[in-house]
Formats: structure tokens, sequence, C-alpha cells
């Protein structure tokens, strides 16, 4: 009886992971019928890639509890993760690799979906998975599921970095911020709000592409994960030497994310995205970036937020919306471990 057609066979079993026809079963009636092309098919030892100029090469491990929170799941997340970290260097992501820990146990149907959502959210970018693994692990040694994925991809516009900022830049957001914090924080606290919050999980390379195509200056694009544009915005400033000034009634916030932090203790800033990016580019391409942002889903909040400047070199200054002005720092200790 085959993998698909079984009824008695409901979850993961060590067998899972054993190399033997249990194993070859798996991946080929799910994973291969779920992510099939040619060389994934070709079931090597290592894909053999057909690469030419720059390329950009990255790699992430994601461990989010639960793995299902409302806008997404860890496969989704894993996807767009990496895809976004290859399109952050303005790099098409072309080829990813998958491997799989999974806990003894594990629900079929529920890696199923997991599954299927990650082939899903690969068809936005047109990457394709082309070589994996899968580790079954005993009862007891991981929960639940595991994913790393690494991805590569063709570097489209050379020389987007950290380093690069200039005073006069703008800084703009694609999106409002927090979202995947906030979604993850209500989740895993069971928290039943009266609102339509999801996480802002996504895939990012349709909208880098767009402004990719224009002829914009970018200097700099981050999605703004673990750390939120907090993190992005301290370590830009640290790398180019330069000061950032944010003005906080700029900031898109929703009054969701906003309501949890004042109920938690958060900031915004702080909290993780995980399909909002963070861009810096010269003040006279600012609003034609803005366009091209709220074009997108979940760009009708993009905004510039702020600009880079001379004073306060290596420091990130936040305009409050009483006049005051304070230090936006390093994100401190582990608000919400285990969100990517």
């Amino acid at each position: 009886m085959s993998f698909k057609q079984s009824t008695s066979l409901k979850q993961i079993q060590l067998a899972h992971g054993g190399g033997g026809l249990e194993m070859a079963k798996l991946i080929r009636e799910l994973f291969f019928t779920a992510f099939d092309n040619p060389i994934l098919a070709a079931e090597e030892d290592a894909a053999v890639l057909n690469l030419s100029g720059p390329c950009a090469f990255t790699t992430d491990s994601f461990t989010v509890s639960p793995l299902f929170f409302a806008g997404g799941d860890i496969g989704k997340l894993a996807i767009a993760g990496t895809v976004n970290d290859l399109a952050m260097m303005g790099a098409e992501p072309q080829y990813l690799s998958l491997a799989l820990v999974i806990e003894e146990g594990f629900e079929l149907a529920k890696l199923r979906t997991i599954i299927q959502s990650m082939a899903a959210e690969l068809a936005k970018s047109g990457a394709r998975i082309v070589c994996g693994d899968t580790k079954v692990v005993p009862k007891g040694c991981a929960d639940g599921l595991f994913i790393n994925t690494t991805g590569v991809g063709r570097v489209l516009r050379p020389g987007l970095s950290a380093a690069k900022l200039q005073p006069g830049d703008a800084i703009l957001v694609s999106g409002d911020i927090g979202r995947h914090g906030a979604a993850i924080l209500m989740a895993r606290e069971g928290l039943q709000l009266e609102s339509d919050l999801i996480s802002d999980c996504a895939s990012l390379w349709q909208v880098v592409e767009q402004l990719l195509a224009l002829p914009f200056e970018l200097h700099a694009m981050r999605d703004a994960t673990r750390g939120g544009i907090a993190a992005v915005l301290n370590e830009w400033a640290v790398r180019s030497g330069v000061g950032i000034a944010l003005e906080e009634a700029r900031l898109p916030i929703s009054d969701e994310v906003q309501g949890l932090c004042e109920l938690y203790g958060f900031e915004a800033t702080d909290l993780a995205n995980e399909g909002t990016f963070v861009l810096a580019l010269p003040k006279r391409d600012a609003e034609g970036a803005l366009e091209v942002l709220r074009r997108f889903d979940g760009g009708s909040k993009a905004a510039i937020i702020g600009e880079v400047c001379e004073d306060h070199a290596g420091r990130v200054v936040l305009t409050t919306a009483w006049g005051g002005r304070r230090y936006l720092d390093l994100p401190q200790g582990e608000l919400l471990p285990r969100i990517c």
C-alpha cells in the first residue's frame, strides 16, 4: 500500500528516517510530488546547478512555536525567510535545499499541510527545491518539526550593503511593523482578540523585483526579522558610520500590534516581521519607491519613516509623538524565543 493510500499510518515513525522503504515512500510520494522539478527528480547525491555571474547564498533554520499561526506555518515561514534573504541582496531566488528534522509521532496530516504550504509559497518566487534531507529523531528529542532551508540566487543588482548608507538617504518600511511577533505571541498565549491580526509572513521577491527594474539608486535592503526594525537600523548605523533619525508618528503600527505591546510592555520596533523590509535610498527616489511598495499586498501601510544624517554616528534617534528625542537601541534579551 502506498504512502498516500495508507489509512492506518498516520504518524511519522523512526523508519521514515532510516533510509529504507518507508523513507523512500515518504520522500517520493510527499516531497517529490510537492516540489517536482527535473533537478530534484534526478535523485543524485548533490544537485548540479547552472550558475553564472555573482550569486547570493544563504541558509536559515526554523524552530517556530507554535508550528501553525494566523497567517502561516513553519513551512511558509521557511520558504519566505530564505527567499527574502536572497531578495534583500538584490538576488533572484533560484535554488533552495530543504532539510527536515521530524520528531517520531508527528502527524502525517500536519506534515502534508506544511509541505503543501511550502510548495504554494515557492510558486510565488519561481524558486525550486533541488535537494534535501530528512531525519527522524525519537519522541522527546525535538519539538515536532525543525526545518533548514538554504538558498542560492542570481544577483541582479550588485552592491547592496548595510555599509552603503549615506547622509540624506530616506528610510522606508514596506508595511506595518511587528505583525509576525505579535501574531506568534497571540497564538502562544492563546489570546482571543476581536481583530484580524495575522502574521505578515510572505515572500518579498515580487516587490523587490519591481524595485530592481526601475532606476532607483538602492543602497540597502533588509527584512526586519528577529529584533525588528530596531535591530536592522542599529546595524546599518554602525556599519555605515552614520546616524539615523526616525519619526515615531510616521511608524506604521496597527492598533492590534500596539495594543499587544502595551499589554506586555514591548515595543513594536523590536518585534519580528516576516514579510516587511526596510529600504535605504536617496530622498529623490523615496516617493517613487513608496509608490511601488504600495502596489503590492501588505504594502498599503508602506511609509517613509526617517532619514540618514551625519549627527550621532552609529546611533538611531527617535523623535517621539510629543517632540522628545531618545535613542532607539538594539533590543536586549530574548523577547519572544522561537518566533522563526
